[in-house]
């Protein structure tokens, strides 16, 4: 077996235990299964690979730290986007665990010293919170360590020494730590930094910035950004700036699949929604990897 160092995540519900007690076995059961694959999706799209769902919770590895504590940063706004009926018959909330360090994984699980420091971290993390090891902070940019406060040494369950843990604040009132905390690293006193997405399909180009109203993708002359193919629908997607995040929901009958630059799994979006970043391509209506989809390239964009 070989070991490799990885960043892992443990997300863990809260509030699950009272919701089986006023929802019903049924109903809860439901409930938490599409909010534990609701946050599985979000980590995934930002770059994570699900390892496994653990009932009322989902561990994921990522290879980038940073990638891993900004996708951690959303999860609470993933579970408020599930705002629905069923979902107000509680307060369900997460509390999140990071970890960096070598593991192991067999036979589609993982082990090693940094998947039980995340477990542990997990579960010493209060409602809304995220605990983070000091690998994960070490790894950090300036930009992000900001919004870290150090909890000093904790004595965590299976460990012979108290470590020391960082709880990351996203409550914290700095305008330029929360913009940092969003995924941009540039600092700005007087101007905040100017948002954007390109998306470009054959010889059609477009940007969409933060303060521009949803963009509809779709077949037809109602779309903002038409692509003329039987697989898209007339309405396939919205595109639009929310809480500092480029998200892609899907509405369509064949579904969007998401690849980002150096990835080469795509993820599928089925009436579901994925944060963008970096570089990619969206297939509409069917897989990137076929030639023939259609295809767009999209770029988010940050600048001073």
């Amino acid at each position: 077996m070989e070991q490799a160092v990885r960043t892992v995540v443990f997300a863990d519900l809260t509030g699950s235990t009272g919701l089986f007690e006023s929802a019903g076995n049924v109903a809860a059961t439901q409930i938490v299964t599409r909010c534990t694959h609701a946050l599985g999706r979000h980590l995934a799209c930002a770059g994570g690979r699900i390892v496994k769902y653990l009932g009322d919770g989902v561990l994921v590895l990522f290879d980038d730290p940073i990638a891993a504590v900004q996708a951690g940063s959303r999860l609470q706004d993933v579970l408020e986007e599930l705002a629905s009926a069923e979902l107000r018959r509680g307060p369900i909330g997460v509390k999140t665990g990071i970890a960096l360090g070598p593991i192991v994984e067999h036979d589609g699980d993982c082990y090693g010293d940094a998947v039980n420091v995340a477990a542990r971290l997990s579960d010493r993390a209060q409602n809304g919170e995220m605990l983070i090891g000091e690998a994960v902070f070490a790894s950090l940019p300036d930009g992000l360590r900001v919004a870290c406060h150090s909890l000093d040494r904790i004595s965590i369950k299976g460990k012979a020494e108290p470590m020391r843990v960082w709880r990351v604040d996203f409550a914290r009132t700095a305008e330029t730590t929360l913009t940092t905390l969003l995924g941009f690293h540039e600092l700005v006193e007087d101007i905040g930094p100017v948002r954007r997405v390109d998306l470009d399909c054959l010889d059609q180009h477009l940007e969409l910035h933060a303060d521009d109203p949803p963009l509809i993708i779709g077949r037809g002359d109602g779309a903002g950004f038409a692509i003329e193919d039987p697989r898209v629908s007339r309405r396939h997607a919205r595109l639009e700036w929310t809480a500092g995040q480029c998200v892609l929901t899907d509405f369509s009958s064949n579904g969007s699949w998401v690849r980002f630059a150096g990835t080469s799994a795509a993820v599928i979006l089925r009436r579901d929604s994925c944060t963008l970043y970096g570089v990619g391509e969206i297939g509409l209506g069917a897989n990137p990897d076929d030639f023939t989809a259609p295809t767009l390239a999209f770029r988010v964009i940050d600048e001073a």
